[in-house]
């Protein structure tokens, strides 16, 4: 290694003020306070949960009602009312969060080769980014705007296979695939 390849960094150093962190602070509290008056002016919207909902304020664009959050996930069925999950593990390797475990099986279906004789998420490591749900070459998987999921341990928060269909089931209605 030659001397003109090692770049040498010196630390910066912090003033006298920028010690005592005093000019971050103001920046924070000129944002807290920003968001105040936005809030008191009625500019920005809040809204009272649990008495008013995310439902109750759809946001419309061009005719279309948007949905705008993503929330608990789902395995879609195909027409016949299977998984329509080929265990392909794309959506486990796009997880960033790394909580996508599945297992796979050779399929009884002449239709595919495997489907997932396990497929388990953790609701409570995922960050919802839906990273697996585009990953999927077959959109099996689908992140609904169900946010008011509750589980008193960690175990009722690791969604399995069938949990993740009979969601499917409760949603298919208001949110077709």
């Amino acid at each position: 290694m030659k001397d003109s390849d090692v770049i040498v960094l010196d630390e910066p150093r912090l003033s006298v003020a920028d010690q005592f962190y005093l000019p971050q602070v103001l920046v924070g509290l000129g944002t807290t306070m920003k968001h105040m008056f936005k809030v008191l002016s009625g500019t920005d919207i809040v809204i009272q949960y649990p008495e008013e909902r995310r439902e109750d304020m759809p946001v419309e664009q061009g005719g279309m009602l948007l949905r705008t959050y993503r929330g608990v996930h789902r395995l879609n069925k195909d027409e016949e009312g299977r998984v329509k999950c080929v265990a392909c593990f794309m959506c486990s390797t796009a997880c960033p969060a790394r909580c996508i475990h599945i297992e796979a099986e050779e399929s009884p279906w002449q239709d595919r080769e495997k489907y997932p004789a396990k497929f388990d998420i953790d609701e409570l490591r995922c960050i919802y980014c839906g990273m697996c749900e585009e990953a999927c070459p077959v959109d099996a998987i689908e992140l609904t705007s169900m946010y008011d999921i509750v589980g008193l341990t960690r175990q009722e928060m690791i969604f399995d296979k069938e949990k993740l269909l009979r969601i499917f089931d409760q949603t298919v209605e208001d949110e077709p695939m």
